[in-house]
């Protein structure tokens, strides 16, 4: 079966007119940097907010979070946010709306600071790593995604490709560049909320890029954009990250489990003694439900599947 046919019970329609500004990462160029593995400390501010059950805002919060500057070439980074450590519940209660029994049981997990792509990695990163970086394993399409934007996020990737990024630029800067754990996602994905959203209890088309044709809570319907949208067009958690409510789904690291029995409790990558022949992929996406970008709804594809709405980010850590 084709992986929109494993999709088709997902899909449905999103929309709503961007109304939170683009956070773009081309440098000035007065700013030029030669070296590849240079990188940059900085800390940026942005603005969270809250929802009712409506959807209407209910508060806002002023933050401020540090991250690096990874230089990709002269002009073009990935800004890498510093997630804090911290303990977390993962999972859903069993009272969240429209959760499936493969979200438990929750279980408390401890995560080790470590460092996350602000965005899903997007077209103009991934063209500079796939037509300029040294081969590691497999090679890579610089012109790979169906929706084309400099900054819109880098899709139809297999989890293979998402690897071979990370590999080339682990090499390149002597970081251990790789794909988040999914306990890693979820952690940095709520941000110290235990809602079902990292906004709230709802999502609306104003909020994220997805299916809007469905709805959560007591909100009304929204607009199908049908295809990605640029990144940092939404708002963001208040660990600085952006676009994990929908846009493209995430592919981690992790094999496949039908729940989080014998899960570990240290965010570390969670591998199948049976070989499980699926990875883990999070966050929803433009063509899929409500319900399905919620902080802890969990999907699953082989690892070669390639379509239009699978994409990624990056993470490093010392461990």
């Amino acid at each position: 079966m084709s992986n929109r046919r494993n999709f088709i019970n997902f899909l449905g329609i999103a929309g709503l007119s961007l109304s939170c500004s683009l956070f773009l990462y081309k440098n000035r160029a007065s700013q030029k940097k030669s070296n590849i593995s240079n990188t940059s400390n900085n800390a940026f501010e942005f603005e969270t907010l809250k929802v009712d059950l409506r959807g209407n805002k209910t508060e806002r919060q002023r933050l401020k979070v540090s991250f690096i500057k990874e230089y990709l070439d002269s002009e073009i980074f990935i800004e890498m946010v510093s997630i804090p450590s911290g303990t977390f519940r993962m999972g859903s209660p069993k009272t969240e709306g429209k959760r499936l029994p493969n979200e438990g049981p929750q279980h408390q997990v401890t995560i080790a600071l470590f460092f996350m792509s602000k965005y899903p990695i997007t077209q103009a990163q991934w063209q500079i790593v796939a037509s300029k970086f040294p081969q590691i394993n497999i090679p890579l399409n610089p012109n790979i995604s169906k929706f084309k934007g400099e900054y819109l996020p880098v899709e139809s990737i297999s989890w293979y490709e998402a690897n071979e990024f990370c590999a080339r630029i682990s090499q390149k800067t002597a970081k251990n560049y790789r794909l988040p754990s999914e306990a890693e996602w979820e952690y940095a994905c709520r941000a110290n909320t235990t809602t079902p959203f990292y906004f709230g209890e709802t999502i609306t088309t104003n909020l994220a890029n997805y299916n809007g044709n469905s709805n959560y809570g007591e909100i009304s319907r929204g607009v199908w954009r049908r295809q990605t949208t640029q990144v940092g067009s939404f708002p963001g958690n208040a660990f600085g990250l952006y676009d994990l409510h929908g846009n493209v789904w995430e592919w981690c690291a992790d094999d496949w489990h039908s729940n989080y029995n014998f899960a570990p409790s240290d965010g570390r990558i969670w591998k199948s003694e049976s070989n499980s022949l699926y990875k883990v992929l999070r966050g929803g996406s433009w063509n899929i439900g409500a319900r399905r970008c919620r902080s802890a709804s969990r999907y699953a594809l082989i690892p070669d599947s390639k379509d239009n709405f699978l994409g990624f980010r990056v993470v490093f850590s010392n461990y």
